[in-house]
């Protein structure tokens, strides 16, 4: 872990000042557009075309890339997002922050692209999964940090747009110059949706479902507190809550992901998620009601994405699992698009209570599916599962790659030992 540190600090230095621009942006917009007297539906819309925006760089940055290079990517798309980081107080309008939204999406899966692809060059191949596992760390890290940023006194309006801008400029220095060699960047043969569900239902609709939850966390969180009329200072610590949740829990549950039956443990874990999000329906005021609500349905929502990549390479060969994993990043995509604007829809519908319960029908649709899917075949044995590898719903598709590599390596290691176990046994 130290000897990851000592040759990518720059680089992790890089991505968590990003996050901090990113994390604050997304809970500033929620503070400011209650402020400015912006409906829950109309801040949904905005908060929807973040992963809209993501959505479409995630298919259109590595064309970019082999056109005109990591470098000029980077600096363009960095460019970007500093701009209009600070043009949204100049314009508060939900249509014009719902366009700056899907560019800051857009922009930001690019960037993450670039910056994951040279960590992963940095990385030898003995280190991926620690670098990878750090990375992952420094990203939460990053958006719980942009919480406490959020208390800062701003009296002129500006100053915390102005912030982010100032920490995502400064993110690129550390970044483009300490890294050398720009490195290649291929592409991967994509499996279709229908070839993906015929392998693992359960990974394509949980996914799914679970890009919903995931960006209702992001996007509307700040907003949903707003509505519920917390202070700043709680605010924070209720999106904080959601990260903290998912920072303790991902090592325990992947840890067991390995050793049981991953359907049986998605179940559980996502009955528990939504558990925890009606506690906060029936009490949506309660203020430490909330944090307990956000704290395990974080935990639980975050884990579940890396357990059920997890689960869909147990039914993968090794050369297939990469490009399973661009299928399962667009139904991801997809489902996290109309995440914040059904949430919008349940608020204003139903009140604050919305914004949990929607989170509670996805998380319970998730697990009675992976009981169903219990009935329809059996699951493979613990030792021919894929290791699980540590992945934000917020990856871009590079991280997820490099998590997929990382499996891949782990069980054609595995494999091989298995065979020279084999082969022992028949020579003795």
């Amino acid at each position: 872990m130290f000897d990851v540190l000592r040759h990518s600090w720059a680089l992790l230095l890089g991505i968590l000042l990003l996050m901090l621009g990113n994390g604050l942006q997304g809970s500033l917009l929620g503070v400011r557009g209650s402020d400015a007297g912006f409906s829950a539906f109309s801040m949904s819309v905005v908060m929807s075309a973040y992963f809209a925006g993501f959505l479409v760089a995630s298919r259109l940055t590595p064309g970019m890339i082999r056109r005109v290079g990591h470098v000029r990517v980077f600096a363009a798309l960095g460019s970007f997002i500093s701009a209009v980081l600070i043009l949204y107080p100049s314009f508060p309008h939900p249509a014009v922050w719902t366009l700056e939204r899907m560019v800051i999406g857009f922009c930001y899966c690019g960037v993450y692209v670039t910056a994951e692809s040279w960590l992963n060059n940095a990385a030898s191949n003995e280190q991926r999964g620690q670098s990878l596992s750090l990375y992952m760390i420094v990203q939460m890290l990053g958006i719980i940090g942009a919480q406490a940023v959020l208390l800062i006194p701003d009296p002129s309006g500006f100053l915390l747009f102005v912030i982010p801008s100032v920490l995502v400029s400064i993110a690129f220095a550390p970044i483009l110059l300490s890294v050398a060699p720009t490195p290649a960047f291929g592409t991967t043969k994509r499996m279709t949706l229908i070839e993906l569900y015929r392998v693992s239902p359960l990974g394509v609709v949980s996914l799914f479902l679970l890009g919903g939850v995931f960006s209702a966390q992001f996007g509307m969180a700040a907003v949903f507190a707003a509505e519920v009329g917390l202070s700043l200072g709680q605010i924070s610590m209720f999106v904080a809550s959601f990260y903290v949740g998912a920072l303790v829990t991902q090592y325990p549950l992947g840890w067991l992901s390995d050793r049981m039956d991953r359907r049986k443990l998605i179940a559980a874990v996502a009955f528990a998620g939504g558990l925890a999000a009606c506690l906060a329906v029936v009490a949506p005021e309660n203020f430490n009601v909330l944090l307990i609500a956000a704290f395990f349905a974080g935990g639980a929502a975050n884990p579940l994405y890396s357990m059920i990549i997890a689960y869909t390479n147990d039914f993968l060969e090794p050369e297939n699992m990469a490009s399973a994993s661009a299928g399962l990043l667009f139904v991801n995509g997809v489902g996290a698009i109309f995440g914040p604007i059904t949430v919008g829809w349940a608020i204003e519908t139903f009140g604050p209570g919305g914004f949990f319960g929607q989170i509670a029908v996805l998380m319970m649709a998730v697990t009675a599916y992976a009981l169903f899917r219990m009935t329809r075949r059996a699951a493979p044995s613990a030792t021919d599962t894929a290791p699980y590898a540590m992945v934000l719903p917020s990856a871009s598709p590079v991280a997820v790659g490099v998590a997929q590599e990382y499996a891949i390596e782990a069980a054609e290691a595995a494999e091989a030992e298995a065979d020279e176990h084999s082969a022992t046994d028949k020579a003795s």
